[in-house]
């Protein structure tokens, strides 16, 4: 192995911890999975998001370096979108519960009784969305 190969590896390792650092940071900082799991009211399964927040920042890590293929048929592709969908909708909540996002943008643009409207209208923009990212730009590209 040459010097220029040892430096790039070093680099890389050391972007990876800065990254890894500030993620941890930010989770741990702002209490995202103890209020996630108080919103949910599944304390007794902390541990699962911890290690599913863990696995998924590998695993995605490690696609990510890599350019996948899976051939996977709609109806196995659908849950797992769902599910996905579903977990970062409920980390987003939990971050914007944590930073009180919703009250003060409620108060300021005269929503104050209708809260509920606004949630709905943010939860289901995010499920059409994905939809639409999943069914359209992933299956092919847009034709």
């Amino acid at each position: 192995m040459n010097a220029q190969f040892l430096l790039v590896i070093l680099i890389g390792f050391a972007e990876g911890i800065a990254v890894g650092a500030g993620f941890v940071a930010f989770l741990s900082v702002l209490g995202i999975i103890p209020r996630l799991t108080q919103l949910s009211k599944t304390w007794h399964l902390i541990r699962f998001y911890e290690w599913g927040i863990i696995i998924g920042a590998v695993v995605a890590s490690w696609l990510s370096l890599r350019n996948p293929s899976l051939d996977l048929p709609k109806y196995v592709v659908v849950p797992i979108g769902l599910g996905a969908g579903v977990f970062i909708g409920m980390l987003a909540a939990a971050l914007t519960e944590v930073l009180n996002v919703l009250p003060i943008l409620t108060k300021r643009i005269g929503f104050i009784d209708k809260i509920l409207v606004l949630l709905m209208a943010i939860v289901l923009g995010k499920v059409f969305g994905s939809l639409f990212h999943w069914t359209i730009f992933v299956n092919g590209g847009v034709k």
